[in-house]
């Protein structure tokens, strides 16, 4: 038995939870997400709780009986909490800023590059521009925005400049002035 997947799902009392065979939609204070699952997976709401089964042990149904657990928990915690990813922008006259939905990045090219939102995410800047927080309800959208963000400037080992994920570690070289005749 899967240990993800065997365990239930508790649903906070603000979300409401609605199971059309495959078809799961979840609706809470923040926003609402619906998500169609593999017909194999039985999904089942039962005392203030979603719980997720498999048929058999095959090896397919084995992966698909965690995935769909993780996903449905990320749904009803995205709608009940949301989900943020923090990004740091990191270089001499490198900085974010908004202007009104849109984020406007400067990071030394030479035109500033304009990122704009889709729906239900929002961006918040902070520390005059050094700071930008990625903010919404699906998981999968909030990660792949900030993904996409710190691929406009990825941080060089060198100086360590560049846009990177708040505690990210970017392993910094010598250069030349390290090398040793």
């Amino acid at each position: 038995m899967s240990r993800i997947g065997k365990q239930p799902i508790p649903i906070p009392d603000k979300v409401q939870v609605t199971i059309d065979g495959s078809l799961v939609t979840v609706k809470g204070p923040k926003g609402e997400l619906s998500h169609r699952f593999p017909v194999d997976m039985t999904i089942k709401q039962q005392d203030g709780q979603i719980v997720v089964e498999r048929p058999t042990d095959q090896k397919r149904h084995r992966a698909l009986h965690g995935m769909t657990r993780a996903l449905i928990a990320n749904m009803v915690s995205g709608v009940s909490e949301g989900f943020e990813k923090v990004l740091e922008v990191v270089g001499v006259g490198y900085r974010a800023e908004m202007q009104g939905q849109t984020l406007v990045m400067h990071l030394g090219y030479s035109h500033p590059i304009e990122v704009q939102p889709p729906q239900d995410v929002e961006f918040v800047v902070e520390e005059r521009g050094r700071l930008v927080r990625v903010r919404g309800i699906d998981k999968q959208v909030v990660g792949q925005i900030a993904a996409n963000i710190r691929k406009l400037r990825p941080p060089e080992p060198y100086k360590g400049k560049g846009v990177r994920y708040q505690g990210e570690y970017v392993r910094r070289k010598a250069g030349k002035a390290g090398k040793v005749g």
